[in-house]
């Protein structure tokens, strides 16, 4: 290891944590803006800015191109991300912060029962037990029928497996495109399937905006700025230090929802959620060390966005 690497790698964990705490900002925020605005123009905001600010990016670099070698992929990954995204938005309008973030923590764990089921991929015992003490954890979050989520546990639940076969597929194919050309496409791909959504849910747009106060205009672009930053600390992040040394900093999105919950909405989880999130935490932490321990063992590349627990 050169002097270097050391700095390298702390620049790195910053950067991961910078995303981290953008996501869980970004997903207080949504909670904000969804008592105002609905799910089809918080998406369509949120993908539009960030299509518009990575299409500047590539254009004024000399080193990006926006041609990808595999366009379909591009699409695929796309759609799988802005459902996660809708999912989310929605559940963020019907439940507490820091308990959708821990239930969305889950990526890795059911990346497993993903690739099982639709890569027909070996699943060692240890992995098993994973998903199986990942779940229980979401159990106690959620307590089915005690009254404090409900059926609302099953967007981000949905938004779960949808990031589960999203970063499944970036795995395989993403280390043959450039990354900022794949970030651009998260956009383009994004905002093209919410504007037909929004112009069907939402009469006039354009009035539904101009009417609107400053400060909920001002939470809506900044959904769309802190989404792409994040998008963007990530592959920063991964350019400075490898996956296995940044993905566990990434659960400090945990405790950044948590805060901002109950700082915003002056909701605190109680002591069987953090018991619930702890075991999450845990179990989708071992489950993304073994992902990166296996894409080393294969001698691929991890992409940034694989990094990502919550696409949004």
């Amino acid at each position: 290891m050169s002097a270097a690497e050391p700095r390298h790698h702390l620049l790195g964990i910053a950067f991961v944590i910078g995303a981290a705490s953008c996501f869980a900002t970004m997903d207080t925020t949504v909670r904000y803006v969804g008592a105002h605005f609905s799910v089809a123009l918080v998406l369509w905001a949120r993908y539009g800015l960030h299509a518009s600010i990575m299409t500047l990016w590539i254009a004024l670099s000399r080193q990006r191109s926006f041609r990808s070698a595999n366009p379909m992929f591009q699409i695929a990954r796309g759609a799988l991300l802005a459902f996660s995204s809708a999912m989310a938005f929605a559940a963020l309008r019907r439940m507490p912060v820091a308990e959708f973030t821990a239930i969305v923590m889950l990526t890795p764990v059911v990346a497993t029962v993903v690739a099982r089921l639709w890569l027909k991929e070996q699943v060692s015992r240890l992995r098993w037990a994973l998903v199986v003490g990942g779940f229980l954890g979401a159990l106690i979050v959620v307590r089915p029928g005690s009254g404090l989520v409900g059926w609302a546990a099953l967007l981000p639940l949905a938004a779960t497996f949808s990031n589960a076969a999203f970063q499944i597929m970036t795995s395989r194919y993403a280390p043959h495109e450039d990354p900022f050309t794949t970030n651009f496409y998260t956009g383009a791909t994004g905002v093209t399937i919410a504007t037909p959504l929004l112009l069907a849910s939402v009469a006039d747009p354009v009035d539904t905006l101009l009417a609107a106060p400053a400060v909920q205009i001002g939470a809506l672009l900044a959904v769309a700025i802190l989404g792409t930053a994040g998008h963007l600390l990530l592959i920063l992040a991964l350019g400075k230090a490898p996956a296995s040394t940044l993905m566990p900093f990434q659960y400090v999105q945990l405790a950044v929802a948590a805060l901002a919950g109950y700082l915003v909405f002056g909701l605190a989880p109680d002591g069987w959620s953090w018991l619930g999130m702890a075991i999450i935490g845990v179990c989708g932490a071992a489950s993304a060390w073994l992902n990166v321990r296996a894409a080393a063992e294969r001698h691929r590349p991890v992409s940034a966005v694989q990094a990502d627990t919550v696409a949004e």
